[in-house]
């Protein structure tokens, strides 16, 4: 597995993102919470370069009449059609079945370090 420093832990504060080329791949980095997360630049429904998206919450599980919001920070919304990704899983909020491409990310000596296979 290759890797790849992508970024110092400073260029990517709690809450940013930093969309990168790695080996041809765009890819983008989050920051969620000191954590980061790396999803390849592409949505599965039809390409868009989901990275660019908003990144909220969502509407979670209640009764009916009811609509509880949560997961602030935590759901990629891709620009073109809506659909929500999970950050940390890459999965579809509606279906995990679909899901973006995901990465392993590290932090060595202050620098964000992507693995690809």
């Amino acid at each position: 597995m290759a890797k790849y420093a992508v970024a110092t832990t400073a260029e990517i504060p709690p809450g940013a993102r930093k969309i990168v080329k790695v080996a041809g791949r765009e890819i983008g980095v989050f920051n969620l919470n000191g954590t980061y997360y790396a999803l390849k630049n592409v949505c599965p429904h039809q390409g868009a370069r989901v990275c660019l998206g908003k990144v909220s919450g969502t509407t979670l599980p209640s009764r009916v009449g009811q609509f509880h919001y949560g997961r602030s920070g935590q759901i990629l919304r891709c620009p073109w059609h809506g659909w929500e990704y999970d950050l940390t899983t890459g999965r579809s909020v509606f279906d995990p079945g679909v899901q973006v491409v995901t990465y392993p990310v590290t932090v060595e000596d202050g620098q964000v370090i992507v693995s690809l296979q």
